[in-house]
């Protein structure tokens, strides 16, 4: 059941209507009868003074009563400079606004026929009729194009002309090609476009940088002890870094709850010896524990905003992977923006809480998704938003549309369509994006700013099951749907076409919206059967750096575009392919001798004394100065070695 809203530009001006026909407006001023310049003198007012009550009384003199074509030629051209020369005394010259045209009887077929015209203009201006010109009391600005009004966010919001535009004439043109930028055969091509070698020598630098600071800092903390593994750290390298990275993407596809699992090689159903040909349990932890970003001694507190200072140790990662995945990939006509979370229990100040979503509390990022394949453009991870650019008098300035338009930087004027939720959309926001050739569409609160005040105010019990009330400002459409509860959508090419579906009608904008609006929910959705970061982490910015990673991967999988690779056989497939192309090289003869178990003592703390160094004993946990030279495992010669090695 389509209905319509009359909107006006001052508040209480119109009510919603509760039927499909139009019914006939009470006549509240019988004088308006009169079409002579005499009594419209005193039911106008002055194109001067703009107040509410004149305002109203201008519309009621527009009533819906049978009139003749000389008194609509004489209200739309009074005061022109084609009536007359010369100026009444006390008469003010006067336009008539396209709030009284709203007003006026649609089964005319010259005002029918100019309402539908401004319909079809992208500029919420609609051009005047030639018969309509006046000259105003004050100077008037330079006309504007259709595309930038003199006053972007001046809405006049009038019902929907009939017959309705088609939303596919009203969309914006889309012909750009879609899809991956650069061709790939492999997955580990896809991968390495992605993680090339320059990023790779940027975090084995900060790597082994943060590895010497962390070993000072303990030794100057007085924490550091002869069993502590910073001892044996040496500087890693890009093979070695890869290696890691296919250990994380293996854990991902073989789940165990606990990390050390992953390393067991006994003779059971629980083994899984490939990990330790790989990397020792040891060294898989030294990384883990050293893998760094971002210098510490390079943050300057003072030349970096609050949300900037708190990003700063993920940063590079940020901006690198950006830049990767909006250069790789070319997005299709619908695109969707949502939050995603990543779960994080832990005390942190950029914690979010999201009800709706998987993990409910952690640390959100915001994403531009393609809604078909889920793919991550781009994304921003919410760390406080910055106010220092908003003005009062710039609707766009503002938090949420500064972050939406600082997403879709780049994609001006190529024709997509943005699909987001009422956290998102606004009038104001529409009307900017289409500005900037995009489409934008999704649900809406009604108490955002330039929402039409006869929308706003409706109810639940104003309307019934399955009714649709809205209206449009030309560019910038607002449609209210009675379904189980009220739902506001907006849109800036559905009008207000309705979509039978079963025994339910729907508008077509609500039927839309639930196809392309899944985009970021869809890669969570592909990203949760491959949990790459734990629920247990200490770092914070380390879990993020698993979840771009893992979000990677399934970039990568889209970047291929191979229907023959299902997304478990792409991974395995680069697991594979990086333990191959970055495998250790091979033992030196002189580390061969120290593969033979065989016993030994520490060396002597002091040459002068027989002391010796002393550890505890793997078996026994006493202390003792033997250790096995293969196994590097302090124990017991005589009580303990042997028992180790047989049951080992």
């Amino acid at each position: 059941m389509e209905q319509y809203v009359e909107c006006g530009s001052s508040s209480g001006a119109s009510t919603p209507k509760k039927t499909s026909t139009p019914k006939k407006r009470r006549n509240l001023s019988p004088r308006s009868n009169d079409s002579t310049p005499k009594k419209r003198r005193n039911l106008s007012p002055r194109s001067n003074d703009s107040t509410p009550k004149k305002r109203r009384n201008l519309i009621n003199s527009f009533s819906d009563r049978p009139r003749h074509d000389s008194e609509i030629t004489t209200a739309l051209n009074y005061g022109s400079e084609e009536e007359s020369d010369e100026e009444e005394e006390g008469i003010a010259e006067l336009a008539v606004p396209r709030i009284a045209r709203m007003f006026m009887d649609e089964d005319d077929a010259e005002v029918n026929e100019r309402s539908s015209n401004a319909t079809l203009e992208r500029s919420p201006q609609s051009p005047r009729p030639a018969d309509c010109a006046s000259t105003p009391a004050s100077p008037t600005p330079v006309s504007p194009t259709a595309m930038e009004p003199s006053n972007k966010f001046q809405f006049e919001w009038r019902k929907f002309s009939t017959p309705q535009i088609e939303p596919h004439l009203r969309r914006e043109p889309f012909s750009q090609i879609s899809g991956p930028t650069v061709s790939f055969t492999r997955p580990y091509e896809a991968f390495i476009a992605i993680w090339d070698r320059e990023i790779m020598e940027m975090i084995v630098r900060e790597t082994n940088i943060y590895a010497q600071q962390l070993a000072t800092t303990m030794l100057e903390n007085g924490t550091i002890c002869p069993s502590s593994r910073i001892t044996r750290w040496h500087d890693t390298n890009v093979n070695e870094l890869y290696t890691y990275f296919a250990i994380v993407l293996a854990m991902g596809v073989v789940i165990k709850s606990r990390l050390n699992e992953y390393w067991n090689t006994s003779n059971d159903i629980f083994s899984t010896p490939g990990f330790s040909t790989k990397m020792s349990l040891d060294r898989f932890y030294l990384l883990s524990a050293c893998l760094h970003f971002n210098n510490n001694k390079d943050c300057n507190s003072a030349l970096l905003t609050r949300p900037q200072a708190k990003l700063f140790k993920i940063k590079p990662i940020i901006d690198h992977l950006n830049r990767k995945f909006s250069e790789l990939y070319s997005l299709s006509q619908n695109v969707a923006l949502d939050e995603s979370l990543t779960m994080w229990k832990g005390w942190l100040e950029i914690n979010q809480f999201i009800p709706n979503k998987a993990a409910t509390v952690g640390i959100k990022t915001f994403e531009l998704c393609e809604s078909q394949t889920g793919y991550l453009w781009r994304f921003e991870v919410y760390a406080g938003h910055d106010t220092s650019a908003f003005q009062e008098d710039d609707p766009v300035s503002g938090k949420v549309p500064a972050l939406v338009l600082r997403l879709l930087n780049g994609l001006e004027h190529k024709g997509h369509t943005i699909w987001m939720d009422n956290y998102y959309n606004s009038p104001s926001l529409a009307r900017e994006l289409k500005i900037r050739g995009f489409d934008c569409a999704g649900t809406l609160r009604t108490n955002r700013q330039f929402v039409p005040p006869e929308l706003a105010s409706i109810t639940k019990n104003d309307m019934i099951v399955g009714q649709l009330l809205g209206c449009t400002s030309g560019d910038v459409d607002i449609v209210v749907w009675r379904d189980k509860n009220l739902v506001a959508f907006i849109s800036t090419y559905h009008a207000l076409l309705a979509t039978k579906c079963g025994d339910t009608v729907k508008p077509t904008v609500a039927q839309d919206y639930n196809l392309n609006m899944g985009g970021v929910d869809r890669k969570d959705q592909q990203l949760a059967m491959y949990p790459l970061e734990r629920k247990r982490h200490k770092v914070w910015y380390k879990k993020i750096f698993k979840r771009l990673l893992n979000a990677s991967v399934l970039n990568s999988y889209i970047l291929l575009k191979n229907q023959s690779w299902e997304h478990r056989k792409f991974r395995k497939a680069l697991i594979t392919d990086l333990f191959t192309a970055h495998r250790a090289p091979a033992p030196n003869p002189k580390s061969i001798a120290t593969s033979v178990h065989s016993p030994a003592q520490y060396s002597s703390i002091n040459p002068k004394k027989t002391d010796r160094l002393r550890r505890r004993c793997v078996v026994c946990k006493k202390l003792t100065a033997t250790y096995c030279k293969a196994c590097q495992l302090s124990m017991c010669t005589y009580t303990c070695y042997e028992p180790y090695h047989t049951a080992h």
